[in-house]
């Protein structure tokens, strides 16, 4: 689903893909290491944590990430 304005509409998977792209770019843009963070659960597996953290610091730039395994 897409908003606009107060209402959301049905977007195609193209669409809604470049909506997240855009947004990650903006992100990382306007200084990647204060507008992103991440969270893993720690029912994921040890390599989907890994390529998680992996894409936050090498894409975005950001050092911001957690997961319930430290608790």
């Amino acid at each position: 689903m897409v908003r606009e304005g107060a209402t959301l509409r049905q977007a195609g998977w193209d669409e809604a893909l470049d909506r997240a792209a855009s947004a990650l770019r903006d992100a990382r843009d306007r200084d990647g290491t204060r507008t992103f963070g991440m969270f893993s659960c720690s029912k994921a597996t040890n390599e989907m944590n890994y390529i998680a953290q992996k894409f936050a610091r090498s894409v975005v730039g950001s050092n911001n990430i957690d997961s319930c395994n430290r608790t």
